[in-house]
């Protein structure tokens, strides 16, 4: 090691003297200085001095240096030093150097439940999430709820995401609310969304309206969807669009049916163009109807009703059938006309429902798990309260629908199982995107058979929001 320069005047010179002397704090005090300065080597030196006098924070200090500067190993072996004699903060480390670099997640665990036992809120959450990761759902909640109530945001976001799982209500609510005041915008949203699943229309709006100060864009989306249900169409386009500029198609079509309504074309125009090119079908469609309606343009209206028919959109289809009969292209246009898609599902859920499905993608996504798709979920709800609707008394609803539809009561069975745990979480294990599918067959199945067509089978009118 280079020879240890010594301060000039003043306080460093006092300090060398001492640590020299064999002062252990002056000596830490001094290592913190030449880090300071930038003169590395110089305060490893006076680190390892102090450290060997059994001076904690520069055992600390030095698997710091190490882990920046020097080997892994000389890391572990500092941070463990420091973290065996007491040190949260150091055990803290010590666990990601081992999780991180070396893949020991048994040795990780225990040290970050020595460091959270002592009171380390990050060591409280990464014990938490490594608990979820491990499936051990108890203990990730006792971690998370240690973490939250020393003040982790993040840990009360994942502490309402768990209680949420298990139908903890109260507690769910306990813990976004306090997530959202401390600022975590993610989770007032979903407070707002849970209260709009509750029927608290005027609970929600505000949280929402607390998390779209953070520029959330699913709390713009919902405030647009507000704005328009009151037909203040200026600030459902102001919501809409700022909620589409972060990329949301189903935001940029909404903005463009704003438009329309505001009498905008060339607004219109701008959102509808933006989602069809995102890949959203029904705003190529109505992209196609708003180029033909307002600006007269055959052929630019023919291409995007053709991109969304090749998408799948029944609508779409028949338009393009009728612009290819009307040219002339007969033949082409049979092949459109006598196979379109079937009709989609479009028919708007009611806002309880969609706020359900909307949580439920959002409990499913978390830590890499597959997040189950909304529409899907808004579909398999919105079906069974389609095909309900004519039943007084739903006491007997299985049977109703077995004996009305002639399917075989075990799917009709699974259908009313992943609706009740959408609906009252905690009461079954979420669907897995296989089950979903299915249940989804079996939800349009049902709607054939009982229900009436709930698609929008196309037409020539100018769109409008829906």
């Amino acid at each position: 090691m280079p020879a240890v320069p010594a301060p000039r005047v003043g306080d460093e010179a006092e300090l060398l003297m001492a640590a020299q002397a064999g002062d252990v704090q002056a000596a830490h005090r001094l290592g913190r200085l030449y880090a300071q300065r930038g003169d590395r080597a110089a305060a490893r030196h006076w680190w390892e001095r102090a450290a060997a006098g059994g001076n904690l924070d520069s055992a600390y200090n030095l698997g710091i240096w190490h882990e920046k500067h020097g080997s892994l190993d000389n890391a572990v072996a500092w941070y463990e030093r420091a973290a065996g004699a007491g040190d949260a903060e150091a055990a803290v480390n010590l666990a990601t150097l081992l999780l991180e670099q070396r893949g020991d997640v048994e040795q990780a665990r225990s040290w970050y439940e020595i460091a959270a036992q002592q009171g380390s809120r990050a060591g409280a959450r990464r014990l938490a999430l490594m608990c979820e990761d491990a499936g051990e759902t108890s203990a990730a909640r006792e971690w998370h709820r240690a973490a939250a109530a020393a003040g982790d945001a993040s840990s009360a976001h994942d502490a309402g995401f768990l209680a949420y799982s298990c139908g903890h209500e109260e507690e769910t609510v306990h813990w976004w609310e306090c997530a959202a005041q401390s600022g975590h915008a993610d989770s007032a949203y979903c407070l707002g969304l849970f209260l709009q699943a509750s029927r608290d229309p005027e609970g929600a709006e505000a949280y929402y309206r607390l998390s779209a100060k953070s520029e959330h864009p699913g709390a713009a989306s919902q405030l647009g969807g507000i704005a328009l249900s009151r037909r203040d169409l200026r600030s459902a386009r102001a919501w809409y669009e700022q909620a589409a500029g972060a990329g949301r198609l189903e935001d940029q079509r909404m903005a463009g049916f704003v438009c329309v309504e505001l009498g905008d074309a060339r607004g219109a125009s701008h959102w509808f163009g933006r989602g069809a090119a995102g890949g959203d079908a029904e705003s190529a469609f109505n992209f196609g109807l708003l180029l033909i309606a307002e600006f007269g343009d055959l052929g630019g209206g023919q291409h995007w009703f053709r991109q969304a028919a090749l998408a799948g959109h029944h609508g779409a289809a028949v338009e393009l059938g009728g612009l290819l009969s009307a040219a002339g292209r007969r033949s082409e246009a049979e092949e459109w006309l006598a196979d379109p898609p079937p009709p989609t599902w479009d028919r708007p859920a009611e806002p309880e429902l969609m706020a359900r499905a909307e949580l439920a993608a959002a409990a499913t996504g978390r830590r890499g798990g597959v997040a189950l798709a909304v529409p899907e979920l808004a579909e398999i709800l919105g079906t069974w309260d389609l095909v309900t609707r004519p039943l007084h008394d739903h006491a007997d609803v299985i049977d109703w629908l077995v004996n009305r539809s002639r399917l075989h009561a075990s799917a009709v069975e699974h259908l009313a199982s992943v609706r009740g745990t959408l609906l009252r979480p905690g009461s079954g294990p979420w669907p897995s995107p296989g089950e979903v599918r299915h249940v989804l067959t079996t939800a349009r199945e049902l709607r054939r058979r009982l229900g009436p067509s709930s698609a929008r089978h196309g037409g020539r009118d100018t769109p409008r929001p829906r």
